[in-house]
């Protein structure tokens, strides 16, 4: 497109003539089809994308509220060759988990296509079952902070699942501040968990952290 000032006709008027400058504008034909074929395909592209991206979330949700898993484990660990210990004695675990029987295994890899992180493991069964069970799984810290975490804080899940996960994400909060190095911050972050996935209770855990809480220290 291209302007050039022209002169425009004189306009008579009641006293004297007005001459007035006017714009020609000239718009190419390749011009002009730039913009109606990309700028008008861009605004449309750009909402059927949204429409699109938005429909994706809410599978993913919905999968995830029905199949999916929030979980913290606590794992005893002293030292070992080659391996310092921990300093309370206890290692924690963190788990996005999501379980299909393998007919269904392609959605796992449609979640891990749409988290960009985390692997789909399989677990071949020999009981009964006639099929093997696949899991998708995200267990690093980063990955769990970074992208699981603000995802379904944007989307949250419309079941109590939702409450397994704000519990879930306070202690990666914790374990993140480093909380769990300690035996009090520990035993805060078992007391968070004994709600979640209708587990059983940490009362046992937690008696022996605050039992035992000066050899627990002085492990490693």
């Amino acid at each position: 497109m291209s302007l050039k000032a022209i002169r425009c006709p004189p306009r008579r008027q009641r006293r004297g003539v007005h001459l007035a400058i006017c714009w020609e504008i000239r718009v190419s034909r390749t011009t002009g089809d730039v913009r109606s074929d990309v700028y008008s395909d861009n605004v449309t592209g750009e909402a059927e994308n949204q429409q699109e991206r938005l429909a994706r979330c809410g599978w993913v949700v919905g999968f995830v509220d029905g199949e999916g898993c929030f979980s913290v484990g606590f794992v005893r660990q002293g030292g070992g060759r080659g391996r310092s210990a921990y300093k309370t004695g206890w290692q924690v675990t963190h788990e996005f988990v999501v379980t299909q029987g393998a007919r269904s295994v392609s959605c796992l890899h449609e979640l891990r296509e749409f988290f960009g992180v985390g692997q789909v493991f399989e677990n071949k069964r020999y009981d009964n079952h006639r099929e093997h069970l696949y899991r998708y799984a995200v267990r690093r810290r980063l990955d769990l902070l970074e992208r699981i975490v603000p995802f379904f804080r944007q989307y949250p899940m419309l079941s109590s699942k939702q409450q397994d996960f704000e519990r879930f994400a306070l202690c990666l909060g914790l374990i993140a501040a480093g909380r769990h190095l300690e035996a009090d911050g520990l035993i805060e972050i078992a007391q968070i968990t004994e709600g979640m996935n209708r587990r059983k209770s940490r009362h046992d855990l937690i008696r022996i952290l605050r039992g035992h809480t000066p050899d627990v220290r002085d492990i490693g």
